[in-house]
């Protein structure tokens, strides 16, 4: 929010990445703030690749000349290329915000593209893949460094969380660990491994796959809805969330598609092997979506499945 206050006036024009695409409520969504504050031209992704549209991104900014330009996602399961966005901002004037709140942790070890070189802000939070805890960041060129933190206090934040800024403080000492980065990889490895046992059990993922942390299952070519798979793989033991994909003809309530994540899973120690067992338990409780017997013995299983692999291991006597 401080972002958009040191960069826009009301009125101003924007552009974020369509919420359906991949976006985020916060990058221009008609119900955010953004939305009702700004004057919001969406980009997406190209109906075949299903990745960004950089020249539909570099027509729309030709055409509308925004202030800003917002570039991140919180379901986009490939890299950004955030040098081909300074391009295109630089052809209107632009200024960049770079959310990574979701890839945090892969930029910092550089296993995901950096957005820092090209962008005037950088925005995250700190308890996805920085493992960190809930709260967030902003980075800045040096030149918008006092309107930023005009704009942020005594503007928009209360009082600070000492605790809170402490954890940070851990959360970021750990990033700059060897141990780190692997986990980051094997964040990776997980992702990929899962992505492919999916598609090889007859799923389609957006995109073909994934680069990151993340996929998104399209789910258009089945009988089931976002909202139905979110249920019964809950019956079953194993979190997800429904989620709309590109282009989709359902409402966001419902939505065709579900996405998925490593983190959670990689920091309890799984690897390769058992995201394939994941997938698996994945795929057989939506081909058995009417079956509770079924989702029983899943549940029953994802629990043997977590038992093998504790939280806190050193600290069990």
């Amino acid at each position: 929010m401080a972002v958009y206050f040191s960069v826009l006036k009301p009125g101003d024009t924007m552009m974020g990445m369509n919420l359906s695409h991949g976006g985020h409520l916060s990058h221009g969504h008609p119900i955010n703030f953004t939305g009702q504050m700004y004057k919001v031209v969406p980009y997406g992704v190209h109906k075949e690749t299903e990745t960004i549209d950089y020249d539909e991104v570099l027509k729309l900014a030709k055409e509308h000349r925004p202030k800003l330009i917002v570039v991140g996602a919180s379901a986009y399961p490939r890299f950004i290329d955030f040098k081909r966005f300074r391009e295109i901002a630089d052809e209107v004037g632009a200024v960049i915000m770079a959310d990574i709140a979701h890839p945090a942790g892969l930029v910092a070890t550089g296993l995901h593209p950096t957005p820092i070189p090209y962008a005037e802000f950088v925005t995250t939070t700190t308890h996805k893949t920085l493992r960190g805890p809930r709260g967030g960041m902003v980075m800045c060129q040096e030149k918008y460094a006092k309107l930023l933190d005009k704009n942020l206090f005594p503007g928009i934040q209360g009082g600070p969380l000492m605790h809170v800024i402490a954890a940070k403080a851990v959360a970021l000492k750990e990033a700059l660990t060897p141990e780190f980065k692997e986990y980051q990889s094997q964040i990776q490895k997980n992702a990929k491994a899962m992505a492919n046992r999916l598609k090889e059990r007859g799923f389609r993922l957006i995109s073909g796959g994934t680069d990151n942390h993340l996929m998104l299952v399209d789910l258009r070519n089945t009988a089931i809805t976002g909202k139905d798979a979110e249920e019964a793989l809950d019956k079953a033991g194993i979190t997800v969330n429904k989620n709309t994909v590109p282009f989709d003809p359902r409402s966001p309530f419902i939505t065709s598609g579900i996405r998925i994540g490593t983190p959670a899973v990689t920091t309890r120690g799984m690897k390769e092997k058992e995201m394939v067992k994941i997938a698996d338990f994945i795929a057989d409780t939506l081909q058995n979506i009417n079956d509770e017997k079924h989702h029983e013995n899943t549940r029953k299983a994802v629990r043997e499945l977590c038992e093998q692999f504790p939280l806190y291991k050193e600290r069990l006597v």
